[in-house]
């Protein structure tokens, strides 16, 4: 059995369900304890920052029309950003350990395979995964969740959202394009 904290912001219809099954069993307002019957989906999230510079520009384009979609981000000598980077894994709860997924080991997957890559490099320049893509925070985040992706078990989902400003940020659930993989 393990401990279950409840959301405030759950729905009444839900919060009715829940108590009418008879897998549930309330030890306090906002805890449920739930039988090893019951598969629930739990969301854990790292955080992690890297410092990194990029280009964003068209080859095809001149540098006129990148000037024009890219405004100062097609600068040719390059503009950097602090990026804070959440990685957000969504899996069952072991019930040996209470753990969707060790969070020291998720740490030293992202520190290992995105930081030693990205952090304090020239995206178009130093990394093989840009060469021949325009690194966007959109496509960032793509590179990341499919490096990720590779090395998490797949009864995860994996979302990756990155933040290049305080601002702006992407989310990227490469879940659901899975499927398209054959």
């Amino acid at each position: 059995m393990f401990c279950f904290f409840v959301s405030f912001e759950l729905n009444l219809s839900i919060k009715l369900l829940i108590r009418q099954s008879p897998e549930y069993r309330f030890q306090s307002p906002y805890c449920i304890i739930l039988s090893n019957k019951v598969s629930m989906k739990v969301a854990v999230f790292r955080k992690e920052h890297f410092n990194a510079a990029h280009r964003l520009y068209n080859p095809d384009w001149s540098e006129d029309k990148n000037w024009e979609v890219f405004g100062k981000c097609s600068n040719p000598n390059f503009h950097g950003h602090n990026y804070e980077l959440i990685i957000k894994l969504v899996g069952p709860v072991n019930p040996e350990t209470g753990y969707v997924y060790d969070m020291k080991a998720l740490s030293r997957l992202i520190k290992e395979n995105v930081l030693k890559k990205f952090d304090h490099k020239n995206l178009n320049l130093d990394t093989d995964e840009f060469k021949n893509i325009n690194p966007s925070a959109e496509n960032i985040a793509v590179v990341i969740w499919n490096i990720l992706r590779n090395k998490i078990e797949e009864k995860y989902d994996l979302i990756v959202q990155v933040y290049e400003t305080e601002r702006n940020f992407v989310e990227y659930d490469g879940n659901e394009n899975e499927s398209l993989r054959g």
